[in-house]
């Protein structure tokens, strides 16, 4: 290790930040987009282009739709096999699963209407396990029709996904590598705070009109100087959420036993059932259930809608139902649960205020998550993440200005490597949003599996995208800036000027229409527009950089990087 600190943290903030830096970006761009995931899915599906929608009648609407969902084909292939004990006798057929819970979801921003329906797995290696398996669908709930299958939600269920796993379920390692990157952000932001001694000064400071690595290095600072509580808040409470889940999951490993008696006494003592009866017993109106919690948020001063419900053990005299209060108008996830018996409908617990430990842990998840209605604070999110997409992608272009010449002139590939890998990670990732987008509005709406060929489209445009950034990264190897990125920026230009047209001849939802009467969709199109004149500009500016210059030498302050 270095001998002087201040030096050692530059190497663990240059290193770091270089080896996970391309996984950052990533989680911070697709963050950003994931404040308006609901927005990117009215743009995806135009079906579902109209105003948000109150929770519809239980008992006349959901019901019957809920006892046609079928369990997932796939779901019951994974994990059947493994919550069925075949000591017991051979597996109960996908078709013929009794279904043990039914919920509906909706938010101040979802015109449509998610459900689903968990199926009991009849015998289970573990009893007092959550055994089920599980079938939703999504629906028009002015109508109560299904959306039509194959149809992605390119925003809740594509971008948003992508922030937190990268896609990647396998051992859910997808999720570990964003923990590791999470981590390393911690550990860059601590550095970054040692390097630099005047991070006020910083604030103030910067020199484009000086040369280009004056330029990146003021960006870089100024960037991570500005957001730094964003990116250190969004590290920590990222880390925080997932820890009891995925991280560090002892609740459902070796505390197993306790966790489960901790269920079975909580249970007990909320006069909530854990298990079912073994009697059947019909459902009362939940319609009635519905508007008696309407009624007692009134009382407490907080009225609102319906966000979710949760019918549990259903068909059994243990069936209860927990109707949990939409809370958009706050930024804490406070959901005022009030639960009834499901077979007379009567009052068994009304939530009560959360504690000072809970109330905190509310309010952290609820920044996070972001489901309030405040629009200017999701505008703030939005911008922090580009601001830290910007900081570390100034970090890698300054680490290849600093050292393409002495790469060059040592015969090193190590800069060449770097700058294509960001060329692929920052230009390579915007043209593979922007394709997904152009595949959405091109592909027939009646394709078979047309989400999988819009998945195909977005891993398919990236992977050509990283290929030309490695082809033509070969001028970087001689000190020059390389064409790739002028190439890819035009190519991005192009991509996103070509989704908005295309949404436009095959829904008609031009901006001269949706300005004045769909913001959702305009809003999509209007960031599209911006980013293709953003992109445009990049590449003219980037032509005329493309011929090998003298690198000059290094100011002070620049020392402080390696």
């Amino acid at each position: 290790m270095l001998s002087n600190f201040r030096l050692s943290m530059t190497w663990l903030h240059t290193w770091f930040g270089l080896v996970l830096g391309f996984v950052l970006v990533v989680v911070f761009f697709f963050g950003s987009l994931s404040v308006f995931d609901r927005e990117f899915d009215r743009w995806a599906i135009p079906e579902t282009r109209f105003e948000p929608q109150p929770m519809p009648s239980f008992d006349r609407v959901l019901l019957p739709i809920l006892q046609r969902v079928r369990p997932d084909e796939v779901d019951y292939a994974a994990n059947m096999p493994l919550l069925h004990d075949p000591k017991q006798g051979p597996m109960t057929p996908r078709l013929e699963l009794p279904a043990d819970e039914f919920w509906a979801y909706t938010t101040h921003r979802d015109p449509v209407l998610a459900m689903g329906v968990g199926f009991r797995v009849p015998q289970p290696k573990d009893p007092l396990g959550h055994n089920h398996i599980h079938g939703d669908t999504t629906i028009d709930p002015r109508s109560g029709q299904a959306l039509r299958e194959g149809q992605q939600k390119i925003g809740s269920e594509f971008f948003y996904p992508l922030h937190y796993s990268l896609h990647l379920e396998w051992k859910l390692i997808g999720f570990w590598i964003v923990a590791l990157a999470a981590l390393t952000m911690l550990a860059m932001l601590v550095t970054g705070l040692v390097m630099h001694r005047k991070v006020l000064a910083e604030l103030f400071t910067f020199r484009p009109g000086k040369h280009l690595r004056r330029g990146l290095l003021d960006l870089h600072n100024l960037t991570g100087v500005v957001a730094l509580p964003f990116h250190f808040f969004f590290a920590f409470t990222g880390l925080v959420i997932f820890a009891q889940f995925y991280y560090l999951p002892v609740s459902q490993t070796v505390l197993r036993p306790l966790a489960q008696a901790h269920e079975v006494a909580e249970a007990a003592a909320t006069g909530l059932p854990h298990a079912r009866a073994g009697v059947a017993a019909s459902l009362a109106s939940v319609d009635a259930m519905m508007l008696e919690a309407q009624r007692r948020w009134d009382a407490r001063g907080m009225p609102g809608q319906v966000g979710f419900l949760q019918v549990h053990h259903v068909g059994d005299a243990n069936s209860y139902v927990s109707i949990y209060r939409a809370g958009s108008d706050r930024v804490a996830l406070v959901g005022q649960a009030v639960h009834f018996k499901g077979s007379t409908g009567e009052v068994l617990r009304e939530e009560p205020a959360p504690t000072v430990p809970h109330g905190i842990e509310e309010f952290l998840t609820g920044l996070h998550l972001q489901h309030f209605e405040h629009w200017l604070l999701r505008w703030l999110y939005v911008f922090g993440g580009l601001l830290g997409c910007v900081c570390i992608a100034t970090g890698f272009l300054f680490f290849v200005e600093k050292r393409k010449r002495q790469h060059a002139q040592r015969g090193v590939a190590g800069s060449r490597i770097v700058d294509a890998l960001a060329v692929s990670t920052v230009t390579g990732m915007l043209i593979a949003t922007a394709a997904i987008l152009v595949a959405n509005r091109v592909l027939p709406a009646a394709l078979a599996e047309r989400d999988e060929w819009e998945r195909l489209a977005f891993w398919g445009a990236w992977l050509i995208a990283a290929a030309h950034a490695f082809w033509r990264s070969a001028p970087v190897a001689q000190g020059a800036v390389s064409p790739a990125w002028r190439e890819q920026c035009r190519a991005l230009s192009a991509l996103a000027l070509l989704a908005v047209l295309l949404n436009w001849a095959s829904t008609g939802d031009h901006l001269g229409k949706t300005l004045f009467s769909y913001w959702p969709v305009a809003g999509v199109d209007l960031a599209l527009l911006v980013s293709a004149g953003l992109a445009w500009g990049a590449a003219r500016r980037l032509a005329r950089r493309n011929a090998p210059q003298a690198l000059p030498r290094p100011a002070p302050e620049e020392t402080a990087h390696v």
